[in-house]
Order: C-alpha cells, then structure tokens, then sequence
C-alpha cells in the first residue's frame, strides 16, 4: 500500500497537481543536470533507411572435396589475399601428376617427329625418298606439335583445378556468415563463407517521390539508433527510377569509409538537411520512458528532482532532442534517469509517512 500511494505521488507530481514535501534538514545529493535550450537545428526531411555494403559477396567451392581447413570465423577480419578455406587437394593434385607424365611424353614424341622431318628433308633432297614419304613425315610433325599444344592445355587446366582447392579472400573485410563445418564434402557451386567491405557501407532509404526534389544540394546526416551516432555522409544518389505503387524513390547515401561497429542490415535514418529553424531542446539522456509515459526529471528551486510529463517532436540530434510540451528554456533537467528517479521516490516514501 505504502508504495501504491509513492508511486501515485510521484505521478501527481509529473502532472503538476501538487509538489512533493521537501525535508530541508536532509541533504541533496549531486545529480548531472543540463538546461532546456531553445537554439537554432537542422531543419530536415527524414527518411527510414537500412545500411548495406557495397560489396559483399558469398565465396562458393569450384570443385568437389571435403573440407580440411576452416582459418576465419564469423565476425574475423580478412585480409585480401588470405587463405580462408582449403578442400581436399590429392585428387586433383594426381590429377596434375598425369598431365605432366602426359606432357613429358607429348615432348618426346614432338622430339622425335621433328628428327623425322629433319631427316626426310634430307634425304629428299638427295632424291633418296619420294614427295609422299616427305609429306607423311611433315604431317606427323604438325600432328604431334598439335597433340603438345592440347597435352599442355590440360596441364594448365588440371593445375588451375587445383587452385580452386584454396579458396581466398577477394578483398580485405569481415566475415559475416560461415556456411560449412571442418569435414563437410564440398561441391561446385555450394556456399562456403559471406563477408563483406566495411569501408565501403552505404544506407539505403525510401523518400517519398513528392520530396526528391528537395534534396538536392540538401546536406545529409545519418543516424545509427543502436548504436547511438550520428554520421555525415560521403555522398548521396537518388536513383532515377520511382516504384508506382508507393510513388516512392529510393536514394543511397555513403557512409565514410571503414566506419567501426555498423554492419549491414542495421536499422538507420538518414536526415537530409534543407534549413534551420528554433527549437525546445533537451539532451537525449534526460528522457525517461516508462511504458507510455515519456517524461523528465525537472530539477526544483530547492535542487530536488520531480517527474513531469512531456510531448517529444521529431527534430533530433546528436546534442538534443525536440519537446513540444512540458517544459520552457532555462529550466534544468537531470541527466541522470535512474538516480533521479530513485530521489523521487525516496522524498514520496517520506511524505507518506
């Protein structure tokens, strides 16, 4: 019951029906406060977006083989060049051992038929054999520089083969996916691991196509919610192409290069800034958010906190966010949402007993 009556105190108080007793013999302690701002912000068109990276790609085996070796993991940095998966290489390294036994006896026979012309010519020359017999010697040796140019062709593809036993990184990234175990049987085609470039990111938004006019030449901000930062852009492309059942227009923004912590599929929103206006600004932390209710702590004349309610804006920063109501410029807030909420409490248990 005691802190049914606490809890509707506090409420009360949130509301401005009536201020908490204050026991003055009982010290403050020191809370993180900041002062409600009314100051010039981005006046912006905001758009829901999804980060993306430019290149990302999913490695697949080109050959038949069971896995042996498995060097990277999910969330490893890779370097271009770095050996990443490596399949069972003895079949296709005899492969290769017999194309090499089949070239060494394509050169002997390319030997041997060149002899043979040598010597027919010669002895053509002295009337000792005749055209024909020179003529099938000719043709053996054309034949048997053909049969080298093939044996040699096949050589090279069986040692190319066997390249494709050692799978590398195409470029310098992040795995972001592991398809297959140590042991696992490889084939053509099968997916082994994804990664992707994080110096090359980009987000992805929707725009209505009524306002893609407007963002021409606008300066562009994106916002990382989770992980609570705020990016300027490297550039901005709105696609010359319009979706005709939402009539809207999608516009990629550049994120700058190897940003650290944001991967693709995170939620972000970009602002496309077009002017500035006033605005009541409180610093994001002062927010409290309990359930439906969306208040601030306000700090007193006697430096005692008080719930009170507010009505947030869509204008928002990296330094504050918009209030619509609830609170006037100058009054200071506590930054501190748990501790001040624990002070309140404390002086609505006293006045109640």
């Amino acid at each position: 019951m005691r802190i049914a009556l606490a809890v509707a105190a506090v409420l009360l108080a949130a509301c401005g029906e009536r201020e908490l007793p204050v026991r003055g013999s009982e010290p403050v302690p020191a809370l993180r406060t900041a002062t409600v701002e009314l100051r010039d912000v981005d006046l912006a068109i905001t758009a829901e977006a999804a980060v993306e990276a430019v290149r990302q790609s999913t490695v697949s085996a080109q050959v038949a083989g069971r896995i042996v070796d498995i060097r990277f993991d999910v969330g490893d940095r890779v370097d271009k060049g770095a050996v990443i998966v490596r399949i069972d290489e003895r079949a296709a390294t005899q492969a290769v051992a017999a194309t090499e036994a089949q070239v060494r006896a394509a050169e002997a026979a390319l030997t041997q038929a060149r002899a043979d012309l040598e010597r027919s010519r010669k002895l053509l020359g002295q009337k000792f054999i005749s055209q024909a017999a020179y003529d099938r010697a000719e043709t053996g040796f054309k034949a048997a520089e053909q049969q080298m140019k093939v044996t040699l062709a096949g050589a090279g593809q069986a040692a190319t083969e066997r390249s494709f036993a050692t799978i590398v990184a195409p470029y310098s990234g992040v795995v972001a996916a592991r398809h297959v175990e140590l042991g696992e049987m490889a084939t053509p085609g099968k997916p082994l691991m994804t990664g992707f470039d994080p110096a090359s990111l980009r987000v992805v938004a929707t725009v209505p196509s009524s306002e893609v006019a407007a963002l021409r030449g606008a300066r562009t901000r994106v916002e990382i919610p989770s992980a609570a930062r705020w990016l300027d852009a490297r550039g901005m492309t709105v696609l010359p192409a319009a979706d005709p059942r939402t009539h809207s227009t999608q516009v990629r923004v550049e994120l700058p290069g190897d940003v650290r912590g944001i991967y693709p599929g995170v939620f972000a929103r970009v602002h496309f800034v077009v002017g500035r206006v006033p605005r009541l600004m409180v610093p994001p932390e002062a927010v409290v958010r309990r359930s439906e209710l969306t208040a601030v702590y306000v700090i007193g004349g006697d430096g005692r906190p008080r719930l009170r309610q507010v009505r947030l804006g869509s204008t928002a920063d990296e330094h504050g966010i918009e209030v619509l109501a609830g609170v006037r410029a100058g009054e200071r807030v506590a930054l501190e949402g748990a501790k001040a909420g624990m002070l309140a409490f404390r002086d609505a248990d006293a006045a109640d007993r």
